[in-house]
């Protein structure tokens, strides 16, 4: 028994929470915002203004947070416009008031002074069938409430952005292994992955695991991810997210 209990020790730490600490050694060799006044929130100049920019459009951003969160996880918000509106229109989950918030920020804008990633840039017709379903999903989400945000487990702005994929499984896309909040759950769950192309044991996303076509195999320890991605060979590692090859997101949306 004791012998089983230092091999479950010894493998949380080699899978878990050694990845995180080397993750957090190299984060803190960075030059980093000291303060949320002293980081850079510009726009990156991904975007058009929506007036020229005609079609319909619908993008998923993700960024590296600040402080000591950073070394931990990653922020995610959506930017979507109807054809022909003359503006954008920005989503985030926030810690404090109301958390679903629109247009605090440029719809492309830096954070904590990085360049974000674009994990999802849908155009034209595709983006016009999507927006209704993205939009009710936005209206209906259930931790809009003062005080329902929490920033571990969830639900925090990875919980609200995976909500929203979940109503566009055809998209066939999941958030990043190291967006800490996106398994959360507000009960024990058992059955499809968000893309439903696998299937996902969870325990209030605090540990679970999953196998899937686009989820990949995903094991996850109080909210720390390790796994493989099978559609674009990577490895899954805690604070890093994925290492592997190139898995078709951009570092920036290309203006047209």
């Amino acid at each position: 028994m004791r012998r089983a209990i230092k091999r479950t020790v010894l493998t949380i730490f080699l899978l878990f929470l050694f990845p995180l600490a080397v993750h957090g050694a190299l984060y803190s060799l960075q030059s980093r915002p000291t303060s949320y006044k002293s980081a850079d929130w510009s726009s990156m100049g991904m975007l058009l203004p929506a007036s020229a920019d005609r079609e319909a459009r619908l993008l998923i951003f993700t960024g590296r947070t600040g402080h000591w969160r950073g070394i931990f996880s990653v922020h995610s918000w959506v930017v979507l416009k109807a054809e022909g509106a003359s503006s954008w229109s920005r989503y985030d989950v926030v810690g404090w008031g109301e958390p679903v918030r629109v247009n605090y920020w440029e719809p492309d804008s830096r954070w904590w002074g990085v360049a974000p990633r674009v994990l999802v840039d849908i155009r034209g017709p595709e983006a016009a069938a999507l927006i209704p379903p993205v939009a009710a999903a936005i209206t209906h989400y259930q931790y809009n409430e003062p005080g329902d945000y929490r920033l571990w487990p969830g639900p925090n702005s990875n919980t609200f952005i995976a909500s929203l994929l979940r109503a566009m499984p055809e998209l066939e896309m999941t958030l990043p292994s190291n967006a800490i909040g996106k398994d959360f759950r507000p009960a024990p769950y058992l059955g499809l992955t968000d893309s439903r192309t696998g299937i996902e044991a969870s325990l209030f996303g605090i540990v679970g695991i999953k196998l899937g076509w686009v989820e990949g195999v995903e094991l996850n320890f109080l909210g720390l991810v390790t796994g493989l991605d099978l559609r674009h060979p990577a490895i899954k590692l805690p604070g890093f997210g994925r290492i592997g090859v190139d898995d078709g997101t951009a570092l920036a949306a290309p203006a047209h």
